[in-house]
């Protein structure tokens, strides 16, 4: 077998992927420096850019007392670009920008391999004119780097399908280990796409593939679990305490906070789930679960555009290559990213919490399947004509569905309309004349009415500088929220600063502050020590009560931030203290 990769491609090829990912750049990077970033994490890369322990550990505040309630994999990244260029928000999101153009260019070599310059030109540019993604890639998230890696795993498993070499299966599963350090186990969900692609269409005896899987999948989970045990073995007095975890385990933290546990809970506990979950609902996708949770309302404006001329060429392809030899390297390709989509899709669909950025993980199976699809189907023009033009004038009217038009001029669902209504009429007017070039014109005519829609959704999230909490045309309310709360950052006003930084009196610990979110602000502003009370959720055991009495009984802790809650911490401290008048967030006690 061949690689299709460098064979049957034109010289201007490379120049129009070229193109492709330049464009990806300038809509990641339009406004990065004004962006609106995720203020939790923004604080959490400033400490572990100022302290390699910190860093090491993924230590949320300077002082080190609590981790992030993450694995810190994509936030080393953050805070070694923070390290090289000094603290700008640009520098927090670079990282991120990189990544998604790198994602784009690696796609196009994994799809032409696969199936084909055609298909790969057409799959980055999907992947670009996806909003999930181009919304991902404009802030600060660690989807960004999961969803790099991924693609790299699938590029890997590309060519071992191709070469049947145990060097490329474990490369794969390198690559699934590291995006676990990115994301956790959402990166494990690729596994069996990898899996069924090898095991089905590489060369070999079955023995011979099932063992090289199985090589594979070990690779994977020791590079998944190799930080976690270094954390693990770590004396905890050595460290920061895992925040997500009620007895300071890691594994707890990966496998229940941020895996099996979040199936059935639907909003955050503790403080941040009681207190702020109005806001932060606004983050999450709020639509019950079910079947057609991603296909409507703003899921289905993020990601589902592409979605029905995706399942129409998987079906359409796994039923035309039905005869083709076990090897065939189109249908391995459509067994890979099919088989990622539906994962993926279940997944999210099932899950009772999930946040709109996390619909950016569908994007390149979409855009690979469509792009393999459309290829396939050009190259067979007069048989698939009417299949494409059923298609195309489907998801154009799918799309007209999803778009709010209260919220929109009349022009976008009457263009799409138009684009949906004329492939229509091109492919009867082709079924009654033929001609080739009639043929030709008809599929560039639907793949318009099947793009339109998502790129202008895409166009739209840049121009109004929105980032991964937002969807496209999204309400002006819901706009507002996300830029004053993951915004913070650029809000805080510097009396606020000044008086923290005159009111800690010169103690080791000048605020204490009731969960890490509501420290964050402070951290991030001004790089000093903000005792964070619970971590992210504020249920969690860092500080106990007594340990916050011995830091003022030491002098040591003067300021606690006090929200009214039922925590016995901030209770004792609410009926020892005095109320004083700087006002961060929310109240504030003097204990001294």
């Amino acid at each position: 077998m061949t690689s299709r990769s460098q064979t049957d491609q034109p010289r201007w090829a490379p120049l129009a992927a070229g193109a492709i990912a330049t464009v990806a750049a300038v809509a990641y990077a339009w406004g990065a420096g004004r962006e609106v970033i995720e203020i939790y994490y923004a604080a959490a890369v400033r400490s572990m850019s100022s302290s390699w322990h910190d860093f090491a550990f993924g230590g949320f505040d300077p002082a080190g007392t609590v981790t992030l309630d993450k694995l810190p994999g994509a936030f080393w990244v953050q805070a070694l670009s923070v390290r090289a260029f000094g603290l700008h928000v640009w520098a927090i999101v670079l990282p991120q920008i990189v990544e998604g153009v790198l994602t784009v260019a690696v796609l196009y070599c994994v799809v032409r391999r696969q199936a084909g310059w055609i298909a790969a030109l057409l799959a980055a540019a999907l992947l670009v004119a996806s909003p999930a993604a181009v919304a991902l890639d404009r802030g600060n998230i660690s989807d960004t780097l999961l969803i790099l890696l991924l693609v790299l795993a699938a590029g890997a498993t590309a060519r071992a399908v191709e070469t049947g070499r145990l060097t490329a299966i474990v490369l794969a599963g390198a690559c699934v280990g590291l995006a676990f350090q990115a994301k956790m186990l959402e990166a494990w969900l690729v596994l069996p796409a990898l899996g069924a692609a090898y095991l089905l269409a590489a060369p070999g005896g079955l023995g011979r593939r099932a063992a090289h899987l199985v090589a594979g999948g070990a690779v994977a989970v020791a590079v998944s679990l190799s930080w976690m045990c270094v954390v693990a073995l770590t004396p905890a007095g050595d460290r920061p305490y895992v925040d997500g975890s009620d007895h300071n385990s890691i594994f707890q933290q990966v496998f229940h906070y941020n895996g099996f546990g979040r199936i059935d809970t639907p909003v955050a506990g503790g403080f941040a789930g009681s207190k702020l979950g109005a806001v932060l609902a606004d983050f999450t996708i709020r639509r019950g679960r079910g079947w057609d949770r991603l296909l409507v309302g703003a899921p289905g404006r993020d990601i589902a555009w592409l979605l029905p001329a995706a399942v129409v060429s998987l079906v359409a392809l796994l039923w035309a290559r039905r005869r083709e030899p076990r090897t065939d390297p189109v249908r391995a390709a459509v067994v890979l990213w099919g088989t990622w989509l539906v994962i993926f899709f279940v997944a999210f669909s099932v899950s009772a919490r999930i946040n709109a950025y996390y619909l950016a993980a569908l994007a390149p199976p979409l855009a690979a399947l469509v792009g393999i699809g459309a290829a396939s189907a050009w190259r067979e023009r007069e048989r698939a004509l009417a299949l494409v033009v059923v298609v195309a004038a489907f998801s154009a009217a799918y799309a007209v569905g999803l778009l709010p038009t209260q919220r929109l001029s009349f022009w976008l669902p009457a263009a799409v309309a138009a684009l949906g209504a004329a492939t229509l009429l091109a492919g009867a007017v082709v079924a009654v004349h033929g001609g080739r070039r009639a043929q030709s014109a008809t599929h560039v005519l639907a793949l318009l009415a099947v793009a339109a829609a998502p790129a202008v959704a895409s166009v739209s999230l840049v121009v109004h500088r929105l980032g991964p909490f937002d969807t496209p045309f999204q309400p002006a309310p819901v706009t507002a929220i996300t830029q004053t709360f993951a915004g913070q950052v650029q809000r805080l006003p510097p009396p606020v600063i000044a008086r923290f930084e005159r009111a800690g009196q010169g103690a080791e610990y000048p605020l204490a502050a009731y969960t890490s979110l509501l420290a964050a602000p402070l951290i991030f502003a001004t790089g000093r020590e903000v005792l964070p009370i619970g971590g992210f959720e504020g249920s969690f055991p860092p500080p106990t009560l007594a340990r916050l009495q011995q830091l003022i009984a030491t002098d040591r802790l003067h300021l606690i931030e006090s929200p009214p809650t039922l925590d016995p911490r901030i209770r004792w401290v609410r009926r020892h203290c005095l109320l004083v008048p700087v006002q961060v967030t929310f109240p504030v006690s003097y204990c001294g």
